[in-house]
């Protein structure tokens, strides 16, 4: 939806950036589980209103990964000890 509203740029079209990120190494899809859905429905502290951001969120939460992620909101989230991120503007 960014892509198709101009709001961010792929170097390719939405289908090959998503066959190759799925394919990366340390990348899996998951499935919607209900432990996510619930936590998307009752997150600690103040949450991002978006709601794709909220179950990006919870999946995070629930899975125990790190978020990468310029999301402001996120990252404030993140800072209350809600969710592990890693700042996507960083450099390492």
């Amino acid at each position: 939806m960014l892509e198709a509203k101009s709001r961010i740029s792929l170097s390719r079209s939405v289908d090959e950036w998503v066959t190759a990120a799925l394919t990366a190494p340390g990348i899996r899809m998951v499935d919607l589980a209900p432990e996510i859905a619930l936590d998307n429905t009752r997150p600690p502290g103040l949450l991002h209103a978006d709601p794709a951001d909220r179950m990006i969120i919870a999946t995070a939460r629930v899975l125990g990964a790190t978020l990468i992620t310029c999301d402001e909101q996120i990252l404030t989230y993140a800072k209350a000890g809600h969710v592990r991120v890693r700042n996507g503007r960083a450099r390492t």
